[in-house]
């Protein structure tokens, strides 16, 4: 496996030619430490992110209320700290949100030891890519998975005869399950990348087993939803459906092209 550096300008300042070559042979300790580093320059930056966040927190409440209300009822809290709370957890979702491009770029920096010198060079489309499936998974959370979920569960105000008067930590904490476990969810082309760039899976293999992945997908959902009603799993499963097919294609393309690689080296 090659370790020459990728000669792109945004590794850099990362790490030079001699340092890639060092990185490759590190020892299990040298790992961790590697991890620890690339960790620490993800937490100063998210909180950075999330510092700026809450200076502009008014906005973010007021749009928030406003999103929340328009599927009836009046958000309430009753505990003295649910408001200061509230603000803190806002401001750490939307700076993660801001931060999500460094943190992918951590990532990559810390797994490309281990990839052909060629496959070093997609860092920028690997960074670009694995934020905008991110972001998409939480957009659509935030605009189809929620919305759909909330309106649900809202109308049983209506059978019932109860008053719809959602508590304000409770809800905000089931918005945000929803939107990191479907942007987590999401990721799966990314996951499926390096797995098929190191030879763990295969297009055959993800196509012979595809009715196996229909259930766990199945599985995934029920324990990702805020809740297990099939209204929540087939919001959940359809797009984890959607993203195993891309995948497969992704897994076809690279997969083909290490197998090119290593005869080449060979």
């Amino acid at each position: 496996m090659s370790s020459e550096t990728t000669g792109t300008g945004v590794l850099d300042d990362a790490y030079d030619e001699e340092e890639v070559d060092d990185r490759s042979r590190m020892t299990f300790l040298e790992h961790l430490d590697e991890l620890r580093r690339r960790i620490l320059y993800s937490v100063y930056v998210l909180a950075a992110c999330c510092a700026v966040a809450f200076y502009f927190w008014d906005p973010l409440f007021q749009y928030y209320v406003r999103y929340f209300g328009q599927y009836g009822g009046d958000l309430v809290f009753t505990q003295p700290m649910a408001g200061f709370m509230f603000s803190l957890k806002l401001s750490a979702l939307a700076g993660l949100m801001v931060a999500s491009p460094f943190l992918f770029m951590q990532a990559w920096l810390f797994v490309a030891p281990g990839l052909y010198a060629r496959e070093k060079k997609v860092v920028v489309p690997f960074v670009f890519c694995a934020t905008m499936f991110f972001l998409a998974g939480a957009y659509f959370a935030h605009a189809v998975a929620f919305p759909s979920m909330w309106q649900f569960f809202a109308s049983y105000e209506v059978k019932d005869g109860l008053t719809f008067l959602p508590n304000l930590d409770t809800t905000f904490s089931f918005y945000v399950k929803a939107v990191l476990g479907l942007g987590g969810v999401f990721q799966m082309p990314m996951v499926v990348f390096f797995l098929a760039r190191f030879g763990i899976v295969s297009a055959g293999f993800m196509l012979k087993n595809f009715k196996y992945a229909v259930l766990a997908i199945v599985v995934i959902a029920a324990v990702i939803t805020p809740s297990s009603d099939p209204v929540n799993l087939a919001v959940f499963s359809a797009p984890m459906l959607v993203l195993y097919v891309i995948s497969i294609g992704v897994a076809w393309v690279f997969g083909r092209n290490r197998k090119r690689q290593a005869r080449d080296d060979d």
